[in-house]
C-alpha cells in the first residue's frame, strides 16, 4: 500500500514541478522566444484557436519574434489575436509574416520580473506543501491497519519528506535560473 502512496507522492510532485516550470516560462525575460506567444488565442474557422495550432513561430534574433500562419488568409487575425492579448507587444503585419519586436527590459522592469518569479515559486512551494499534507493524511491513514507497524508509518513518512524537500529544492533552482536570465542584460 505503501508503495502505491509514494508512487502518487512521486508523480504529483514531478507534476508540481512542471506547472512551476509552465508558469515560469509565462515571465517574459526580454529576450525573444516563441513560447511567449505560442498560447494567445486567435479567431480562426469559426473557433478560438491557439497561435501554435495555426502558425510556424521561430524567434530568429533575441529581439524579434516572427510568426507564419500556414493559411494565409488568417495573418491579420493572427496579428490581432497578439495585438489583443494583453501581452504588451505590437505585431505588425509584413506580407504573408507578422513581426513582433521584443522591447528590452529596463532594470526596474527586470527588478519587478524578479519579485514576480519569487511569487510564483512560492505559490509552487504551497502547491508542494499541499500534496506533502494529503499524502501525510493517507499514509496516516495506514496506522492500526493489520501487518503495518508504527516503524513503518515513520519510515513511509521520513520518505515522503525527503521526497518533498528535494521537489522544493529543484523549485528553487527553477526560480534561480529564471532570475538569473531576467537580470542577465
Amino acid at each position: 500500500m505503501s508503495d502505491v502512496i509514494l508512487a502518487n507522492l512521486k508523480n504529483r510532485l514531478e507534476q508540481s514541478i512542471e506547472v512551476v516550470k509552465k508558469d515560469l516560462s509565462s515571465v517574459r525575460t526580454g529576450r525573444a522566444k516563441p513560447s511567449i506567444v505560442e498560447e494567445v488565442k486567435v479567431e480562426a474557422y469559426g473557433t478560438y484557436m491557439s497561435l501554435r495550432e495555426l502558425a510556424t513561430i521561430s524567434a530568429p534574433d533575441p529581439s524579434l519574434i516572427t510568426i507564419s500562419p500556414w493559411d494565409k488568409s488568417l495573418v491579420g487575425a493572427v496579428a490581432a489575436g497578439v495585438n489583443k492579448a494583453g501581452l504588451n507587444l505590437n505585431a505588425v503585419v509584413d506580407g504573408d509574416v507578422i513581426k513582433i519586436a521584443i522591447p528590452a527590459l529596463t532594470q526596474e522592469r527586470r527588478e519587478e520580473l524578479v519579485k514576480l518569479v519569487h511569487q510564483k515559486i512560492e505559490s509552487g512551494k504551497v502547491m508542494i506543501r499541499q500534496i506533502r499534507t494529503e499524502i501525510k493524511e493517507e499514509i496516516e491513514a495506514q496506522k492500526g491497519e493489520s501487518g503495518i507497524s508504527e516503524d513503518s508509518i515513520k519510515s513511509w513518512l521520513e520518505s515522503m519528506q525527503k521526497s518533498v524537500d528535494a521537489t522544493i529544492v529543484k523549485v528553487e533552482e527553477v526560480g534561480r535560473d529564471k532570475e538569473k536570465e531576467l537580470m542577465t542584460l
